[in-house]
């Protein structure tokens, strides 16, 4: 029942709604679209958001099979390929003009990291050399203009210049380096690992394991430190129970996806603990509030935060079938979700974000630079695969 109704959700409102954003005009896709339900065609196009759309249509193909999905997926490595990368100084940009040009050229590892993912993803679906090509010149641009001897740096200037972290830092804070972008390096880097077996950069899923287990996580508390300056020293109070909860189980894909069975072990003491954490801390029995900053809990309902809490609750509980209330816990959040975050209105998507009683006040787009068929769509995708039914 539980596998139905999410592939339902998946198929009759998820994919439809972000195929109807494909621009046949300009390329790629529509870059913002209200919380009216109302499309902005002249909108800019965040190359994230692209990003994310690429590994989206690839990975529907994919788990469902769906071959129309796959000519969507077409259509947005062509957009990349032939817009969203600089021919000059390489990488992605981190926005473009709704006809494709460069309207932000600032060039943030974050953003690379997406780039990554997408393209190695395509390349697992198509065996397209290309994009396999594509992937590994961003991935050395990383490794040689991104990272120093203790993690990597952020935000950079069209020709990989040092600038301040303005679109990843928070809370009044400048930080140089942060979890959530080490985070998502991680999972690119999983996932060119997974299609291609380089050996250098399954030494580099090791090194950023252990930067996460011996630098981010603060054992005392059992949470991974957010914001950091250049020398990794933490910047702030936070507890992000979305990105913790999400790192909880991209850590331990990654530890499967590498096979190693002492950084499996290692890791696990940290990704347990997260959830446990997470679950006692973050969730208020119906669904999971967003963060904690200085003590004060932001009760707001997150349409990414409540996918990935169903996510690494499951996760939780297939590792170790004995931790019951993970499974209870995720039965929770899709009861809510189903309520509450999925938009029932025709021609809309999920909510991107309600109050505590449920109600989407922000009104918020329903897709823009930030919101995107990634977090839900892959929500959907590893409950179809991973089979666990109720």
């Amino acid at each position: 029942m539980f596998i139905n109704e999410v592939k339902e959700n998946l198929t009759k409102q998820i994919i439809p709604f972000w195929k109807g954003l494909k621009d046949e005009t300009c390329g790629g896709f529509y870059g913002f679209y209200d919380f009216d339900l109302k499309l902005h065609k002249n909108a800019i196009k965040g190359v994230i958001l692209n990003s994310r759309i690429l590994w989206f249509f690839t990975n529907a193909y994919i788990t469902i099979e769906d071959k129309e999905c796959l000519e969507y997926a077409h259509h947005a490595y062509d957009f990349l390929k032939d817009h969203c990368l600089d021919k000059e100084y390489g990488g992605v940009y981190w926005s473009l003009t709704y006809d494709g040009k460069p309207e932000d050229t600032i060039k943030h590892t974050y953003n690379q990291a997406f780039a990554i993912y997408a393209l190695s993803s395509y390349y697992g679906a198509t065996g397209d050399k290309e994009a396999l090509n594509i992937a590994y010149g961003i991935y050395n641009l990383i490794e040689t203009k991104c990272r120093d001897s203790i993690g990597y740096l952020e935000a950079f200037d069209r020709a990989f210049k040092p600038v301040e972290n303005e679109k990843l830092s928070e809370n009044g804070l400048m930080a140089s380096k942060t979890m959530n972008t080490l985070l998502h390096v991680f999972e690119a880097y999983t996932e060119l690992y997974r299609v291609d077996r380089n050996e250098e950069v399954g030494n580099n899923l090791r090194w950023i394991m252990d930067q996460f287990a011996d630098v981010l996580y603060n054992k005392d508390r059992r949470i991974l430190e957010v914001f950091f300056d250049e020398n990794m020293k933490t910047l702030s109070d936070l507890n992000s129970y979305g990105h913790d909860i999400e790192a909880s189980w991209l850590i331990d894909r990654g530890c499967e996806v590498l096979g190693d069975g002492n950084y499996s072990e290692k890791m696990f003491t940290v990704t347990e603990n997260l959830r446990q954490h997470i679950l006692e801390a973050g969730y208020d029995g119906v669904s999971l509030n967003n963060e904690c900053f200085k003590g004060e809990v932001d009760t707001t309902k997150v349409w990414w935060v409540e996918a990935e809490a169903l996510l690494g609750f499951l996760n939780g509980y297939q590792l170790n079938k004995e931790r019951a209330e993970y499974l209870k816990a995720a039965k929770s959040l899709w009861s809510f979700m189903k309520e509450y975050i999925i938009d029932k209105r025709e021609g809309s998507e999920w909510f991107y974000d309600l109050n505590k009683e449920g109600q989407p006040v922000s009104k918020k787009e329903i897709a823009g630079p930030w919101k995107c068929p990634y977090h839900n769509g892959r929500m959907c995708f590893e409950v179809i695969k991973r089979g666990i039914d109720w």
